[in-house]
């Protein structure tokens, strides 16, 4: 399992952008005309949307993050109002890219992806990032976790595609778990609120060869993530790795999830791990 002495270290995965990518104009290129109009498990988006959402925010990254290009002046004073924001963009990039044909929106991707991938590649993975993890609840991040954060919504999203057409998920270790151990990045913010005594331990174990386990200890300034102990966890809850990805994007709901995973000790401790979204919007 390459996750089993998963901790906080850094996740330098700039490198993978340019795989999933790969894998995703690959992906892209053998559709048929038909599989574009599928439903993905995204309620709002069909494969096309997916695939336009994708083209749009790597786009917007190279806009904005690269070029210093500011179109319209943003004022983020609360989490929903980035949320409102986020959710806009996505809907009002969705609109204009869905519109173009398949080989059209491959070829743009192609280059879109090659820009974005050498982007990646050329930050200093230690300087800040110009966008906090907001679903961590960071104000601000180094640039290794947005780009972390990046690889998570190029593979989730190409997963969706997956899914929907009923393709071979990109489940390898090497590309599956960075999503996974980044997902797992929001879990002390997830729990801040959550009373339990000091010394308190949660085990979070996503089984499956892309999986890991994640400590979690409760100390006196709140949550944070510790080295894998003998300790017995106050609770331990195990999430099938082809499902772990779905709870955090918000993929199948919590309901349905709950009964496919399995918790051990203190349920409402282990349950509430169902509610980490690490995505916004």
């Amino acid at each position: 399992m390459p996750g089993e002495a998963s901790t906080s270290e850094p996740i330098l995965c700039a490198h993978l952008l340019r795989r999933v990518d790969e894998r995703l104009i690959d992906l892209l290129s053998s559709l048929t005309p038909g599989e574009w109009d599928l439903q993905t498990v995204a309620p709002l988006w069909k494969v096309r949307d997916v695939a336009a959402h994708l083209l749009d925010t790597a786009l917007r990254k190279l806009s904005v993050v690269r070029d210093s290009c500011y179109v319209e002046p943003v004022n983020i004073r609360s989490p929903q109002d980035l949320i409102t924001l986020v959710n806009r963009l996505n809907r009002e990039g969705v609109n204009v890219y869905r519109r173009l044909s398949p080989k059209v929106l491959i070829d743009m991707m192609k280059e879109v992806c090659e820009q974005s991938a050498r982007f990646h590649e050329s930050l200093d993975p230690f300087a800040a990032a110009a966008f906090a993890v907001s679903w961590a609840g960071e104000e601000s991040s180094p640039n290794w976790f947005d780009t972390a954060r990046e690889l998570t919504e190029r593979w989730h999203h190409q997963q969706q595609i997956r899914l929907a057409t009923n393709r071979p998920g990109l489940m390898t270790p090497e590309l599956y778990h960075p999503v996974l151990d980044c997902f797992a990045r929001g879990l002390p913010h997830l729990y801040r609120d959550f009373e339990a005594p000091a010394g308190t331990l949660l085990l979070l174990e996503i089984s499956g060869d892309c999986g890991g386990r994640w400590f979690l200890s409760k100390g006196s300034a709140g949550w944070h993530f510790v080295k894998p102990s003998d300790e017995k966890p106050a609770s331990r809850v195990t999430i099938p790795q082809e499902l772990a990805w779905r709870i955090f994007t918000k993929g199948i709901g919590r309901d349905l999830a709950r009964a496919q995973i399995t918790v051990e000790g203190n349920r409402d401790l282990g349950e509430k791990a169902l509610q980490l979204t690490a995505i916004v919007g």
